[in-house]
């Protein structure tokens, strides 16, 4: 019996996934364990396995990459040899090579494509090209004879008449749009209503990224953008008053919608309290200067490391700030592990850098560097981006100086981190000595329900001293 190849659930909440890319073509033989597709989670690109061996057949009706699908959703079969498909499988045949004809006096393309559907096609011919492609081209002046197909079982597709009209504009060869557009690209692409092929076609030789992507959508209800052959497309929402800018509509992505959803969560779920200190840094600067120039570690650890080696030491002396709450439960987590809230394409996502009190400076580094690394290219696993007990987040990059982070259930706290600047303080107030040294912001976000103020405010202090007085910890770290 065929074996199907469904969506998976990659997550108890998950409802839909987007397929990212099928690394096994349809008639290749599959082994039972071979990665076979990508799965495109809410946050997360997951590697699915095979759970059979045999024949792997992909439907022309298989969902293509970028589209979001409920899970269970059929994507493909594994047949046994000799199996035969289902009733009612839908497959495109390859067909045989065609040969071009030999040259002939010139036609004009749309009369030469005008006999050709009068004609009878030789058998599997006329498969070689999908009808839009073959409507495209009459309006092009492409001769799509000579095409190599980049469709499933080599079927010329629009985008092949496109990328070839565009070289024969350009002189230049155009490479297919699905080898030179980013994976988020094409999902906003998809979001946004954006035909990459032809914005392919518009931008030959380049790799397209997320900004082509928008500034195409923003083009779509642009007056100056729309040619004479297109219809203008309606703005999103008309002026209600003269001089009233138009407004664009931009679809919500499956990502924010996660992040929307979660943030919510998180107002609406916890009893939020935010503490606020001010850090003298000073030492924490200099000893960083230290490893970069000399210091012998690779890679440089950030601030973001050094702080998450500070935050694992404090929450074993205040178990209370690493815990979660269960129904009626609260569980304090032996093991710290923190994630990095990271600002990336899709939107923001936090890796988890697990074991972080057992853990050398030089390991946390190496494994936080890879895991943002991975993060802002979408490739971050689904594991990779949970698991964590306390939280980081550092907007000191955007010179922003203290804020209100946000809880990241389930755990209990979230500390945010301002930027480090040098200024004028008071290092001895008794003798009235007027110092430069660099400070920083500490913004810790707790949820009462599980612990009081006190205590919240003992664990900032703990950090606070930590950062301040390097010998207490840094031997430690190597």
């Amino acid at each position: 019996m065929p074996f199907e190849v469904v969506m998976p659930r990659l997550g108890w909440n998950m409802e839909k996934g987007s397929l990212g890319g099928w690394l096994k073509q349809d008639g290749n033989h599959v082994e039972m364990g071979e990665i076979i597709f990508t799965v495109e989670g809410d946050k997360a690109t997951q590697e699915i396995e095979a759970l059979e061996s045999g024949i792997l057949r992909i439907p022309s009706d298989s969902p293509p990459p970028g589209l979001e699908v409920p899970v269970g959703t059929r994507l493909a079969y594994i047949l046994k040899p000799g199996e035969s498909l289902p009733t009612g499988f839908v497959s495109e045949p390859a067909g045989p090579e065609v040969v071009t004809p030999a040259a002939k006096p010139a036609v004009p393309a749309s009369t030469q494509l005008a006999d050709e559907a009068d004609q009878p096609a030789p058998s599997g011919y006329r498969n070689r090209i999908s009808p839009r492609a073959r409507r495209v081209a009459g309006e092009l002046g492409v001769d799509w004879t000579a095409l190599r197909g980049n469709g499933r079982s080599g079927r010329i597709v629009e985008r092949d008449v496109r990328q070839a009209a565009a070289a024969a504009r350009t002189g230049l060869t155009a490479e297919p749009a699905a080898e030179r557009i980013s994976p988020l690209a094409r999902r906003l692409a998809a979001e946004l209503g954006v035909d990459v092929d032809r914005l392919a076609a518009e931008l030959p030789g380049k790799r397209i990224e997320r900004a082509d992507v928008e500034a195409a959508a923003r083009a779509r209800i642009t007056p100056a953008a729309v040619t004479p052959q297109e219809p203008s497309a309606p703005p999103a929402h008309a002026p209600t008053a003269p001089g009233q800018p138009a407004e664009v509509a931009v679809p919500i992505t499956a990502v924010r919608r996660t992040i929307a959803a979660r943030m919510a969560a998180s107002s609406q779920q916890t009893a939020a309290v935010t503490l606020t200190t001010e850090a003298d840094a000073t030492d924490l600067v200099k000893f960083r200067a230290t490893l970069h120039h000399g210091g012998g570690l690779t890679p440089l650890p950030s601030y973001n490391d050094l702080l998450a080696k500070i935050v694992a030491r404090a929450l074993l002396q205040h178990p209370a700030l690493n815990a979660r709450l269960d129904g009626e439960t609260i569980f304090q987590v032996a093991t710290v592990n923190i994630g990095y809230a990271v600002d990336t394409d899709r939107g923001l996502l936090v890796p988890v850098v697990r074991d972080v009190q057992e853990k050398s400076l030089r390991q946390i580094a190496a494994e936080s560097a890879a895991l943002i690394e991975r993060a802002r290219a979408g490739q971050a696993r689904v594991e990779e981006l949970q698991g964590g007990t306390f939280t980081l987040t550092n907007l000191g990059p955007y010179e922003i100086d203290a804020f209100t982070p946000i809880i990241n259930l389930p755990e209990c706290a979230v500390l945010g981190v301002g930027r480090i600047v040098a200024r004028q303080v008071v290092v001895d107030a008794d003798a009235s000595q007027v110092a430069i040294r660099h400070m920083v912001y500490l913004s810790l976000t707790f949820d009462h329900r599980l612990v009081d103020g006190a205590p919240a405010a003992r664990f900032l202090q703990t950090v606070k001293r930590y950062i301040e007085h390097l010998p207490l910890w840094v031997a430690e770290l190597r």
